[in-house]
């Protein structure tokens, strides 16, 4: 009973002691020096020349104080027999903070003298530690208790926060480092489990790690924002798994997202083998790695906007695949399989892996599944769409999705309509009659006009492919319509546009206007992605007879491309398909440079670019045609044959070998008619817009001499011309 009396009249001293204090500091009063303790209430008296209106404040701050801030002052009390200065500022200042006065509490925290208190607080930190490592009592008494430095911590994070509440973003920064440096350097093995008993240490120190790289964001400086953000992961913080998640993950979309390129990691702890990020993209990738490592073994709880980063990140990379492992791994509880199937398929299909993806979603699509699934069924359209062996899937796979939309979704139904568009185009390209070509053909013009008058006209890419298949019919008055349209709307920022437009030109034999179309259009490109502006420009040079001029604007393209190879960096931000592709176009330039060699009796000239071109690809078609041509062009028919089958045997379906093929056979008189007519008949199943082997198909039907021979030659040479008069310097697509 007398104890308990007695805890009873010591918590009343403590609440009167503290209630005198908050009077004291309200009223403005100047208390003792921070290192002077008080020991008793009546040290901290009011004086006498308070004013009235100050004494009220004082009575109103007495009569509304938080418990919690009496119980802090309490436990503070309980350890040292006193409260200082320091610590009263910082229980008024969280006071005021809680009401929402930050600007009072504000002038509260700066009166507090931080930098005296800060070697105390160190000492008395690692003196802590000390005691707990070794069990013994023996050590001296710290110079704080460890509710004081939670609570001089607390007033510093509140500091913080009163500062980017006014907009003061750096100086809170500043401030919050502070936390921070004090518990690093005193601590620098880390924060231990349960520190102290009822101290709010670890939940500020917490706040302070989160804190911190957030406001240097808002300070804008994004480097010390990534220090912060690497800072927090590293050292030892006694975070849990929840917080460190959060830190990962918003460091990583900063990464990703924030437009500037880190310095990478200095990590001197790794092993030898370990992976070290190189760039903000890497960093970004292995932290959501990570994330998505833990959630798999249950440490934290799933977040599907990882998932939706991660995919961002890899597909700026070009790394589908590493993309498909991760999806791979989700456990079944975390994603659908439906969702799973069409995750994979869109990773396979982006990785060229397009019958992998098929695969995966004709599973999706079967019966057991959701056969009704929309986006599972465009997809599956677009990408038989781009295969002439699955044009009809890829037909059947669109109106399957048009029956599924049954007119809910105008969005989705005109897409439908555009991959229907495209599937019937590639299936006009295989089919043997011309019946069903021209039917397919006016089918597939018919859903791409559908396609674009649901969007109003106001789709670029819908606009795009319905000049292109107007280009490929020759319809090319309708074509140039819808490609100027296109090149309008995008205000001439799709290179693939000004290409098409002037191609379109070209086979309206418009020379002049088209090369000015290039010129225009390499005004508005940067010099990495002339590459195909230029050799267009070459073609339409040779067109106009201006020979000398084109070989120049092929050596300029080629020197582009040499230095854009031997850039630094270059060939690393380029991932593995953008590598293939850039060989590749070298490849067909040096193809073009012999053919201008060839036509020019340069032999030697051309034999070099014929070497240059093994030296990029051992076994190219085009080269193996292109060294026939060059036989062809010396006399040399026997060898120029032999080339030509050397083609064919890499590329049975190679239309200017099977044509040249046929030309050779028929000038040696080696095989019979039949044997020439399948060669060239071969080449139209392939390439029905080929002139030359219609050409060469009248030539030998002339050859017969027979009235019936006579029409098909007739016929053959009509589709020749009017072919030949509309062919363009490249291909339109």
């Amino acid at each position: 009973m007398r104890r308990n009396r007695k805890g009873k009249g010591r918590r009343s001293e403590i609440k009167r002691n503290f209630g005198k204090i908050m009077k004291c500091l309200c009223s403005g009063e100047q208390l003792r020096p921070a290192n002077e303790m008080f020991p008793s209430s009546e040290s901290l008296a009011t004086k006498d020349y308070i004013t009235s209106e100050s004494s009220s404040r004082a009575g109103e701050v007495i009569k509304k104080r938080d418990t919690v801030n009496i119980e802090e002052a309490e436990s503070s009390l309980r350890e040292s027999g006193s409260l200082n200065y320091e610590e009263a500022r910082a229980l008024l200042g969280r006071y005021e903070y809680q009401k929402g006065n930050i600007e009072a509490a504000l002038h509260v925290f700066e009166g507090i003298d931080i930098s005296a208190a800060i070697p105390k607080i160190k000492i008395s930190l690692a003196r802590r530690v000390e005691q707990r490592k070794r069990r013994s009592q023996s050590f001296s008494a710290p110079p704080m208790s460890i509710h004081a430095i939670s609570l001089l911590l607390e007033a510093i994070l509140l500091k913080s926060k009163s500062l980017q509440g006014l907009g003061r973003y750096k100086e809170a920064a500043q401030s919050c480092k502070v936390i921070l440096d004090i518990i690093e350097s005193s601590l620098p093995k880390g924060l231990p489990e349960n520190f102290g008993p009822d101290c709010k240490l670890q939940e500020t120190v917490n706040k302070a790690v989160e804190l911190l790289p957030e406001l240097w964001k808002l300070a804008d400086c994004l480097h010390e924002a990534i220090l912060s953000y690497r800072r927090a992961l590293l050292h030892h913080w006694n975070l849990d798994a929840e917080t460190v998640a959060r830190i990962q993950k918003e460091f990583a979309i900063f990464l990703l997202y924030s437009g500037g390129e880190a310095s990478p990691p200095n990590l001197r702890s790794q092993m030898d083998s370990s992976f070290v990020p190189k760039n903000n993209l890497e960093e970004a990738i292995l932290l959501f790695m990570i994330l998505l490592k833990k959630v798999s073994l249950k440490r934290i709880e799933w977040d599907p906007s990882i998932l939706d980063h991660l995919s961002f990140a890899l597909s700026v990379s070009g790394d589908f695949r590493a993309l498909a492992n991760q999806v791979e791994e989700l456990l079944p509880r975390i994603i659908q399989q439906k969702d799973k199937h069409h995750i994979l398929a869109l990773c396979y299909s982006a990785a060229g892996d397009n019958l992998v993806a098929l695969n995966l979603l004709k599973k999706l699509l079967s019966r057991r599944e959701d056969p009704k699934f929309v986006p599972g069924l465009l997809l599956a359209s677009k990408i038989c769409g781009e295969n002439p062996s699955l044009a009809e899937e890829g037909v059947h796979f669109a109106r399957r999705a048009l029956e599924s939309l049954d007119g809910r979704c105008e969005q989705l139904e005109s897409t439908a309509n555009f991959l229907l568009g495209l599937s019937l185009s590639e299936q006009s390209k295989s089919a043997v009659a011309d019946s069903e070509r021209l039917s397919r053909q006016s089918e597939a013009l018919q859903a791409l006009e559908t396609a674009a008058r649901m969007t109003k006209m106001r789709d670029p890419i819908f606009l795009y492919n319905l000049s292109l298949e107007n280009a490929e019919q020759r319809k090319l008055d309708t074509a140039l319509h819808y490609a100027k349209k296109m090149l309008k709307m995008e205000s001439g920022s799709n290179l693939k546009g000004w290409l098409l437009l002037a191609r379109i030109l070209s086979a309206q034999k418009r020379f002049v206007d088209a090369e000015s179309i290039i010129d225009a259009a390499l005004d508005q490109t940067g010099k990495w992605d002339q590459g195909e502006l230029l050799r267009t420009k070459a073609k339409l040079q040779i067109s106009q007879g201006q020979v000398r001029s084109a070989i120049e604007t092929y050596t300029r393209l080629l020197a582009v491309l040499q230095v854009q190879s031997k850039s630094f960096g270059f060939d690393k931000k380029l991932h593995k398909y953008g590598r293939i592709f850039a060989r590749s176009f070298e490849l067909e330039i040096w193809h073009d440079l012999a053919y201008v060699y060839i036509s020019l009796s340069r032999w030697r000239d051309a034999e070099t670019c014929l070497s240059k071109s093994k030296s990029i690809s051992s076994y190219s078609s085009t080269r193996c045609h292109l060294t026939g041509v060059l036989y062809e062009a010396q006399g040399l028919y026997k060898e120029a044959l032999k080339a030509f089958f050397d083609a064919l045997n890499i590329d049975p379906s190679h239309a200017p070998s099977l044509v040249s093929a046929a030309v050779v056979l028929r000038r040696l008189g080696d095989k019979s008619r039949a044997v020439v007519r399948s060669f060239l008949m071969d080449a139209l199943r392939v390439d029905r817009m080929n002139y030359s082997a219609w050409y060469n198909l009248g030539l030998l039907y002339k050859d017969n001499a027979t009235a019936s021979s006579s029409v098909e030659a007739s016929e053959c040479f009509a589709a020749a011309l009017f072919l030949e008069e509309t062919e363009p310097v490249e291909p339109f697509r």
